[in-house]
């Protein structure tokens, strides 16, 4: 990240979080949503049934309700699904971009799996998660040579962005904007209301 962090409202009303797996991208789009009075919306939630362990909705569902998302006003939104970007581009007006390596990654795949299910923002109601090798592969093995490409496809949306490579510097990230981390966070309603 550049030593000159730009401001939070230079991002706008309406902002998408991105970035690997298990970098900080929920626990922001709720500090975010706090700071801004705007709707927090977990783009996992619109894809996995809750009360499951991540099983998919149809993709006719999970783009119905992504869609009936981003027309609001105001919102902050994390997650990827590249096969939804056009229309969140189309609607965001700013852009946060997380990265961490894959180990650390890992480590808090592991941790927020085994001891964070009923805190972690962005979880699925029913607290049914388990420790998956398909996600482990996708940390450590898929995902990360897909970075530059992820990073290039943002870019390209010629969207007010900020890029972050590392925790230190999303920390900092929450000291220069006044953000707040909490560990229990409420549900959003988007999510209760969805489900």
């Amino acid at each position: 990240m550049s030593t000159e962090l730009p401001t939070l409202e230079s991002l706008g009303p309406r902002i998408m979080i991105c970035g690997p797996s298990n970098a900080g991208k929920s626990t922001l789009a709720v500090a975010l949503a706090r700071k801004l009075d705007a709707e927090p919306y977990h783009v996992d939630l619109f894809r996995h049934l809750p009360g499951t362990d991540w099983v998919q909705r149809s993709d006719e569902e999970f783009a119905a309700l992504h869609d009936a998302a981003i027309r609001e006003e105001r919102w902050v939104m994390d997650g990827n699904y590249s096969s939804l970007m056009p229309q969140r581009f189309a609607r965001a007006t700013g852009i946060i971009l997380l990265g961490d390596n894959r180990w650390a990654n890992f480590r808090r795949y592991l941790w927020r799996t085994l001891f964070q299910k009923r805190s972690r923002p962005g979880s699925l109601s029913g607290d049914r998660d388990s420790i998956k090798w398909g996600m482990m592969r996708w940390i450590l093995i898929v995902q990360p040579p897909k970075r530059e490409q992820d990073r290039a496809r943002l870019r390209a949306a010629g969207l007010p962005m900020v890029e972050l490579g590392s925790m230190a510097q999303l920390n900092q990230l929450y000291r220069a904007w006044g953000l707040e981390r909490r560990v229990r966070p409420s549900a959003p309603a988007s999510a209760r209301g969805r489900a």
